[in-house]
């Protein structure tokens, strides 16, 4: 498969040095608003990568649902893959990318679970059939067949609405936010790069050659 020939041109936006002068918070939200105006499909998605006890990179598509000052918030089983590299390793990197705006913004932190307390109200926004499809697929696990999943489901369905809960093995978690890179690509391949670093005294910023 010959993809060489296979180019384009960054033309359409810029991230001049007055970024670097701004929260990053603010220009996170920003560019989260901006993308989502766009009409998108599933403009909250974002790579999520960890690292497993063996020490092997794994990356997944994820959706943020929610984004405090500091913070991104994802929801998952705990004993899923994922989770089980978290918590070997509670460190993330998450990217997000949007072809259409010519962007990416990457993100890197320590991860910790949210309080079950918000894992619970999470959990009881979502619609039935998530609820019940949470309940019923031990996530990551080998299964017989689909035949073997569908019959999970269908005891998950059993389940009378008003008693069903969050299993303990699912719910949130908390990337806090250590450092943050703006990327908008540039003609030329001359991309602008703004980085952000958090350290005690608050945000450090400076620009990356592309």
């Amino acid at each position: 498969m010959r993809l060489t020939d296979d180019r384009k041109e960054y033309v359409a936006g810029s991230l001049d040095d007055s970024a670097l002068h701004v929260d990053p918070w603010v220009l996170f939200a920003r560019w989260l608003d901006e993308y989502r105006a766009t009409g998108a499909s599933d403009a909250t998605a974002f790579a999520l990568s960890t690292i497993s006890r063996e020490g092997f990179p794994d990356s997944r598509v994820v959706l943020l649902k929610d984004a405090k000052e500091g913070s991104l918030v994802f929801y998952t089983n705990y004993a899923s893959k994922k989770g089980q590299d978290l918590e070997a390793h509670p460190h993330a990197h998450a990217l997000f990318f949007w072809p259409s705006l010519e962007r990416q913004m990457r993100i890197f932190g320590a991860v910790e679970r949210v309080d079950a307390v918000v894992s619970d109200a999470y959990f009881h926004s979502r619609p039935i059939g998530s609820q019940r499809g949470a309940i019923a697929s031990a996530q990551s696990q080998s299964v017989s067949g689909r035949g073997a999943l569908e019959a999970q489901f269908a005891q998950a369905e059993a389940i009378p609405e008003a008693d069903l809960k969050r299993p303990e093995y699912w719910g949130g978690y908390s990337l806090r936010v250590e450092r943050i890179e703006f990327w908008q690509g540039r003609p030329n391949r001359m991309h602008d790069r703004i980085v952000f670093t958090k350290s005690k005294s608050g945000w450090t910023a400076e620009r990356l050659q592309p």
